[in-house]
């Protein structure tokens, strides 16, 4: 059982979308996926994405990806990188597929000269919170997170 890591191409947008149908499944969001391939295809492949993805592979057949882009931090003036999405399909969980999608999440950050590498993770999401623990990340709980979406961003935008 051989784990592989490799940037993300177009030809990987039905993939990266099957992905990201399981993992809104799994966090009891699937009626939110909006994205199709042809979005996917736009939004990371696209001219002026500023959006990556990794895939893992298993014997050569994809079982996880991670999905991310650089930010900024205006108190360190550098980029960070910030995970959008982590995803390992069931039967490969256990298997070190999501460590070592994060190991080289933190290999790119460090060559492109990151202060930061960061993520957000769903509270009850236990076994991810262990793994993520396990590496030694922690967790920012002096943030709140805030979102304007749908409506209220058109409402506030408009307003």
């Amino acid at each position: 059982m051989a784990l592989t890591i490799r940037e993300a191409i177009r030809d990987d947008a039905a993939t990266l979308l099957g992905f990201i149908r399981e993992l809104a499944i799994y966090e009891k969001a699937e009626h939110e996926v909006a994205a199709t391939v042809e979005t996917i295809e736009a939004s990371i492949f696209g001219r002026n994405s500023v959006t990556q993805a990794l895939i893992c592979e298993r014997d050569g057949e994809p079982v996880g990806m991670a999905i991310w882009f650089f930010s900024y931090s205006t108190w360190q003036a550098k980029n960070g990188l910030y995970l959008e999405d982590l995803y390992v399909t069931p039967t490969a969980r256990g298997l070190g597929a999501g460590k070592a999608m994060l190991k080289r999440l933190a290999e790119i950050a460090l060559e492109n000269g990151c202060g930061r590498f960061e993520w957000s993770v769903l509270d009850w999401n236990e076994p991810a919170i262990h793994v993520y623990e396990a590496i030694g990340a922690e967790p920012m709980s002096e943030w709140i997170r805030y979102r304007l979406s749908g409506e209220a961003l058109k409402n506030f935008a408009e307003s």
